[in-house]
């Protein structure tokens, strides 16, 4: 009689194992870290947009308490470093440009100066007394201002993208089109505003340095800053504790990473440079503005049949950077003829930049209301229109998708919303004085991967004790829960016995936590790691004389619950602790190494989802609130239930945000953004937070990794706000192709 199957961990909704930390204190941010003789620098950013740096005074900063004021006069050269991005295991500067080598204005609040004081009230009251001269020339600041100035690149999103694909041929298939929807999307500016601004702090020891920097990803910013500053990586250690948020503004290092350490060498002392709310408006990239023309065609019976697809973007004025939007709403339905193309305007701002779903949330916006209102034209039901055209298939490649789902999610979040009970005349549901209409998106991201070996350390001591290290960080998501119970279940050990450790690039490198491959890089690492060193433990036993197991083979036997046993009788067992002591060891220990295999079939690799949305519309006053939304996501094997909950209902309230509230707003004189504060950037509080019902379709991927992890914290703000558009539509009976939607739209 075989065993019951042990209990596993992967999956269950543990508390989180820093919970405590954080809520009591206890946890320690970038800017708490202690460091003795410790100096601060501010820096001094441009008061112009556009043109040059003439004179700059810091005698008064210096007279008031300045222990050092670095300018362009002063400042070591800093080497250019491509851009390329963090996911991919190299340098990864968010733009190419480096500021203070030279007297040139790019964007307003580029830093013109870093004052240094040995406290930080010190170095920020003498940095408002640097005083700078300027030729200052017109800014061109929004894309209205630069439509004579587009151009076509040739590439995007540093290099890894052609500025212009296509597919089969649009031109034929517009033409012989049964019905046809042409609308043209704009979406406003946006910026990160995570609740930590960004730090970073450097302590040189010798020709060593130790840097400790709010970032998604230590090993990208050991290689950026050793590239920034031309020395080996092996000299850099960047730690990080906790991260008090990133959703892609910590994701690229931007110059502040580099200033730290650059500037304490200069001075021989440790530095820290914290940038304050205003200033990640101007030094952690942004989402750009841009403008999607959306051109979709289909036969009579609503198939989808071409789709044409031109984005118009802000880009800064030494990078081609564009979010990808065109990306998965070109493969999406199957669409057989597609025509896309990003073309860019350079402007006066810094480098465009990651930002939760980075593309993939406003270009699904621009198809899933295009398909509202071929809906609207075909007289059909939304869901039934997207279920008729879903494909199994990759479009681009014709490869099929390692895993599905999106008809699992469509169909259950449509049944838990009540879709059935909709009347699809605009306006036909009320509550009192409220119009009340009911929206639908879908969500699709893609299965990035890393560029280079994901590795982990783990050692199993004498005590039974297993500690596992590995060079990722902690920025809100609970990777130190979900993996402890991947190693967990890999080691068979109870979860009071292990000790995840992370935050340190001395431990084995793991790709930046962006794209939402933090949790498949690092629990394919761990996982491989873990169930390596549980083989090597099982030898030992099945070597040792003494041992119960003696003489079996290692398919024989299964790790649980911190001992071996034969999986046929459990009865014959013994503790991890005494083969190691029985064997005179102190611990046994492996470095375990996993990166994407090539499979023998080829597999298209894609995440999907669906979203509704209630909203309630004031007619006269033009309000809207979400009422309630209802999502379910199929991202394959769900590491911790009550986690990846909490991802997706933070990406399903951003989605609102990005729908009704987030815009960042140019003015036109110098440059400058007009709300860079908390008090004028809309971001919604809890009041606007409304009912959400969250599910999860979990399928079977035996090929993205060991573990079927796909990733979840991009897919939950997919779809969510296009939901909300449509939704808004069906109330009023007005199409919004402005995002965010304002009140001044809808009266």
């Amino acid at each position: 009689m075989s065993a019951p199957a042990a209990a596993k961990l992967v999956g269950q909704g543990l508390d989180r194992i820093d919970g405590h930390a954080k809520v009591t204190g206890a946890a320690r941010y970038t800017a708490e870290i202690p460091m003795p003789n410790a100096a601060y620098g501010v820096i001094v950013g441009a008061e112009i947009g556009n043109g040059t740096v003439t004179s700059i005074d810091t005698s008064r900063a210096l007279r008031a308490g300045a222990v050092a004021v670095l300018t362009h006069e002063n400042l070591p050269r800093v080497p250019s470093v491509p851009l390329m991005p963090s996911l991919f295991g190299q340098p990864a500067p968010g733009q190419t440009f480096f500021p203070m080598q030279d007297n040139t204005i790019h964007y307003f609040g580029q830093p013109i100066a870093v004052v240094v004081a040995d406290t930080f009230e010190v170095a920020q009251h003498a940095a408002r007394l640097v005083e700078a001269t300027y030729d200052a020339q017109p800014a061109l600041v929004r894309l209205d201002d630069g439509r004579d100035e587009q151009y076509l690149p040739d590439n995007i999103f540093a290099g890894q993208i052609p500025a212009s694909q296509s597919r089969g041929d649009f031109a034929s298939a517009a033409a012989s089109a049964a019905h046809t929807v042409d609308a043209t999307f704009r979406f406003a500016a946006n910026h990160h505003n995570p609740i930590e601004c960004s730090v970073t702090a450097a302590m040189w020891n010798g020709d060593s340095v130790t840097v400790y920097d709010a970032t998604q990803g230590i090993v990208a910013s050991q290689l950026t800053i050793a590239a920034h500053l031309g020395i080996s990586p092996s000299k850099v250690r960047v730690v990080t504790d906790y991260v008090g948020g990133g959703f892609g503004a910590k994701a690229m290092m931007w110059p502040h990473v580099t200033l730290a350490p650059l500037i304490a060498r200069e001075l021989g002392r440790p530095v820290r440079v914290i940038l304050n709310r205003e200033q990640m408006f101007y030094g952690t990239g942004l989402r750009e503005e841009q403008e999607q023309r959306v051109t979709l065609v289909s036969d009579a019976d609503g198939r989808f049949t071409g789709l044409r697809h031109h984005k118009l973007s802000v880009t800064s004025h030494f990078d081609d950077w564009a979010e990808p939007s065109l990306e998965v709403a070109s493969k999406a339905y199957g669409i057989p003829h597609w025509d896309g193309q990003y073309r860019l305007i350079k402007g006066n701002t810094m480098t465009p930049t990651f930002m939760r779903g980075p593309g993939e949330a406003s270009g699904m916006i621009a198809l899933e209301c295009a398909i509202d209102e071929l809906a609207e034209q075909l007289g059909a039901d939304p869901v039934e229109l997207r279920l008729r055209n879903h494909s199994a298939v990759d479009p681009e490649s014709g490869n099929p998708w390692s895993s599905d789902g999106y008809l699992e999610c469509l169909r259950l979040s449509a049944q838990r919303f009540g879709w059935d009970r909709r009347n699809q005349t605009p306006g036909s549901h009320t509550d009192g004085n409220w119009l009340i209409g009911w929206g639908v998106g879908t969500a699709g991201y893609p299965v990035y991967e890393p560029g280079q070996p994901q590795r982990a350390h783990a050692r199993l001591r004498a005590d039974g004790s297993l500690v596992v290290q590995t060079g990722t960080q902690e920025f809100g998501t609970g990777v130190a829960t979900a993996m402890s119970q991947v190693a967990c279940d890999a080691m068979g050990m109870p979860f009071d016995r292990i000790r995840f450790e992370i935050g340190n690039t001395d431990y084995p490198n793991i790709a930046a936590t962006v794209g939402s491959i933090g949790a498949s890089a690092v629990s394919s690492a761990v996982h491989t790691t873990c169930t390596q060193l549980l083989a090597q433990l099982i030898e030992i036993a099945v070597a040792d004389i003494d041992s119960p197991l003696r003489g079996r083979t290692p398919d024989e036997i299964e790790g649980v619950d911190g001992r071996l046993r034969l999986i046929e009788d459990p009865s014959v067992s013994e503790a991890y602790a005494e083969v190691l002591e029985r064997n005179h060891l102190s611990d046994i220990e492996t470095t375990g190494s996993w990166r994407p295999a090539t499979t023998a079939a080829p597999y298209a690799k894609m995440s999907f989802g669906a979203q509704f949305a209630e909203v309630a519309v004031d007619p006269e006053l033009g309000i809207i609130r979400v009422r309630r939304m209802v999502g379910a996501f199929a991202p394959g094997r769900v590491l911790n239930a009550k986690l990846a909950r909490s991802q997706v209902l933070g990406g399903m309230n951003w989605g609102l945000s990005q729908a009704l509230m987030e815009a960042t707003l140019p003015d036109i004189r110098d440059g400058r953004w007009a709300n860079a504060s908390l008090l004028e950037y809309l971001l919604p509080v809890n009041a606007d937070a409304p009912e959400v019902d969250i599910s999860f379709v979990e399928v079977d991927d035996t090929v993205v990794n060991p573990l079927g992890v796909k990733g979840i914290g991009e897919l939950g703000m997919i779809g969510a706000a296009a939901a909300i558009v449509n939704a808004v539509h069906h109330a009023t009976g007005r199409r919004c192709r402005d995002i965010p939607l304002r009140l001044e739209h809808l009266l």
